[in-house]
């Protein structure tokens, strides 16, 4: 009989227990090592000073000092795929390459990095660019506040300084009117976010981007859905402190051929002429009135600011005037000799009112491509398209046709002939036509395309422009006028005013008009004396001088005398430190307005102060930003030479809190380093 061989029924072949026994032990094995013995971090790149980190467990990559003694900064990676899911991110397919690493993150993104160093600077970058492997992604890396200050980035509705304190949400990272979105960013927006650890990030200008800030943990930059894989590309440098590694980064926010802007802005103080009035005629006669005023105060040396709406009526704007057609009446042809022997600023704007006759006009002569427009067909006419500016509906300047830029630039001549103006205010440059509809824009007028654009324009008008508004442009010869603040105490109103100038500056805008004394949000006159006055303290100390609440209105002699004298300490001791300090703005790109750490940046203490700024290296002001409050502590960093006090001669010594610091209401604290 031939043998019977037993079978087994089980699909799984038979194994030895010695063998099954092997294999548990090398299960045991491999879980031990994934858990327990596999290091938490690997070294993704190494410079000469620092490396790049994958911190396993965190899912996040830290930039370090080789080391070890110090981190730069950590990026949280984590929301790309599922945080639960353990990821190497140590395979590089860059192969041998030791400045770059790639890695692909199944499913989600494919990640390359590349490290550049420079002989020049003792500076390591991290250039990144992460890559959605299908459409649709979004992909988001944020950056952790843990024992680091952050600035940079926009303004917004109540600055602070670091941006550690702030809350914004996840947004389109593009400027917008703070008057109508106060929950957006503002009107100065550089891609640039700079770290007291000694580290920069620049995003990459080309890319739209979403930006959000978490109060005191992150701030994040994320990319929308979108059907075409945009990457998110930004670069991350370190280096030996937070000024060294600014004044290296800046260079890439400004191209070297710095412009000066017309210093005569700086020397007399700016008057809004408030007024609510219906005629040319009208205004002219405020205007009258308002310049006596000044003079019967002796003040007469000024620039009496109009807004859009005075400067409409003044000059006549009408389909027929501005249109460069005859003339068919007196009183278009009317000169205005009173006006033009005032030094005056007029405000214009990109929008015209849909319900003037001058819109009607260039839609009857076929000038609808003068507007941003759409098409209705593929063989219809031009639509342009409807927006909402000053409480009116209306359509805006079609930018990116040269015959509309020219003939935009023909109404400023025609205006400046008219009325012989000191300076033009060009508003209105901030907001999306196009993204305000759901509506998607010409690629020619992507993000803030439209604000560097604005700026060409005011170029061409001349050196007598001001902007609203400032992205990619602080190398360009124009003032930026700040942000309309509120009329009290808050981040919003007074407080505010120092954040915002330092964030100016720090982006490289370093000339600019800050708001109007005790705030300009409200039309009401400012009847808080103390505010009235702490306010002219501060602003006094800023390029420009600018009032919307005449000092007479409080009737009080004090106040009338305050103004008087801090328009003289103005012009004869901050216009020339201006003057000094921009010319060297000019060469190196480092700012006239400076933070406390700029002269000691490895002293933690200056991190955070927001109620202090430098002018140069030389002069620290501290004014008071409290209601009610007649002492303050000031701190005074370390120096090379102590410092003296301008208003009683003392001397200090760097490095030292002057707490409770005596300060009256006359008052504003000047400290000079005394060699």
């Amino acid at each position: 009989m031939p043998q019977t061989r037993n079978r087994n029924s089980s699909p799984i072949p038979e194994v030895p227990w010695d063998t099954v026994a092997a294999f548990f032990v090398m299960t045991i094995g491999i879980i031990y090592w994934q858990v327990v013995d596999q290091p938490n971090k690997n070294w993704i790149l190494k410079g000469s000073f620092s490396g790049l980190v994958w911190e396993r467990r965190t899912h996040s990559l830290v930039i370090q000092t080789v080391a070890e003694d110090k981190t730069f900064v950590e990026i949280d990676v984590g929301n790309i795929g599922s945080p639960d899911t353990e990821v190497p991110f140590v395979r590089n397919l860059c192969w041998l390459n030791k400045t770059e690493f790639c890695y692909t993150w199944d499913s989600f993104a494919e990640v390359k990095i590349s490290l550049e160093t420079s002989d020049e600077s003792e500076t390591e970058c991290y250039s990144m660019t992460w890559t959605p492997v299908h459409c649709n992604l979004k992909l988001k890396d944020c950056f952790s506040m843990v024992n680091v200050s952050w600035y940079g980035g926009a303004s917004v509705h109540a600055p602070n300084w670091p941006i550690n304190d702030l809350d914004v949400s996840m947004q389109s990272f593009t400027i917008s009117d703070l008057r109508d979105n106060p929950s957006g960013f503002g009107s100065v927006l550089e891609r640039y976010f700079l770290g007291s650890s000694g580290v920069a990030v620049v995003v990459d200008p080309h890319i739209p981007l979403h930006v959000g800030v978490e109060k005191k943990k992150q701030f994040c930059l994320q990319t929308g859905p979108n059907m075409q894989r945009m990457p998110l590309q930004y670069t991350v440098c370190v280096g030996q402190n937070i000024k060294a590694i600014h004044q290296d980064s800046i260079q890439q926010l400004s191209v070297p051929a710095r412009e000066l802007p017309n210093m005569n802005v700086l020397r007399l103080p700016f008057w809004k002429l408030m007024t609510n009035v219906n005629s040319g005629a009208k205004v002219e006669r405020e205007l009258r009135t308002f310049s006596n005023q000044l003079k019967s105060h002796h003040l007469e040396e000024g620039v009496i600011s109009l807004d859009e709406h005075s400067t409409s009526l003044l000059s006549n704007v009408d389909h027929d005037y501005l249109s460069g057609r005859k003339r068919s009446s007196k009183r278009e042809t009317r000169d205005l000799p009173f006006v033009k022997h005032l030094n005056i600023s007029v405000t214009l704007s990109p929008y015209l009112s849909v319900d003037s006759q001058q819109f009607q006009s260039s839609m009857q002569d076929g000038m609808q491509h003068y507007w941003l427009s759409l098409r209705s067909g593929p063989h219809a006419h031009l639509i342009p398209l409807l927006t909402h500016w000053r409480g009116k509906y209306c359509v805006k300047l079609n930018i990116t046709n040269p015959e509309a830029m020219n003939w935009f630039l023909d109404k400023v001549d025609i205006l400046h002939n008219h009325l012989g103006m000191e300076y033009i205010f060009l508003e209105g440059g901030e907001g999306d036509s196009f993204e305000e509809q759901a509506l998607w824009p010409s690629p020619a007028l992507k993000g803030d395309v439209y604000i560097g654009l604005l700026a060409g324009l005011a170029e061409r008008i001349g050196d007598n422009a001001i902007m609203s508004v400032g992205t990619r442009s602080s190398h360009k010869p124009l003032f930026i006028h700040m942000s309309a603040l509120q009329p009290d105490w808050s981040y919003a109103g007074l407080k505010g005013i120092i954040p915002s100038l330092l964030h100016h500056s720090l982006l490289g805008y370093n000339f600019f008009i800050p708001d109007a004394v005790g705030g300009s949000l409200s039309t009401d006159l400012i009847r808080d004396k103390e505010l009235f006055i702490r306010w002219l303290q501060i602003v006094a100390f800023l390029p420009v001088l600018n009032f919307q609440t005449p000092p007479w209105a409080s009737g009080e002699d004090e106040v009338m005398n305050l103004t008087r004298f801090y328009i003289d300490k103005h012009q004869n001791f901050v216009v020339p430190l201006i003057e000094k300090y921009a010319k060297e703005w000019q060469t190196s790109g480092d700012p006239i307005y400076r933070p406390l750490w700029w002269i000691s940046p490895d002293d933690p203490a200056t991190f955070t102060i927001n109620d202090e700024f430098l002018i140069g290296d030389e002069v620290l002001v501290a004014p008071v930003t409290e209601k009610g409050v007649l002492q303050r502590d000031i701190y005074l960093p370390k120096s090379d030479f102590p410092w003296q006090n301008t208003n009683n001669a003392e001397v200090f010594d760097g490095g030292m809190l002057l707490a409770s610091y005596p300060v009256g209401l006359r008052e504003v604290p000047v400290f000079v380093q005394k060699p």
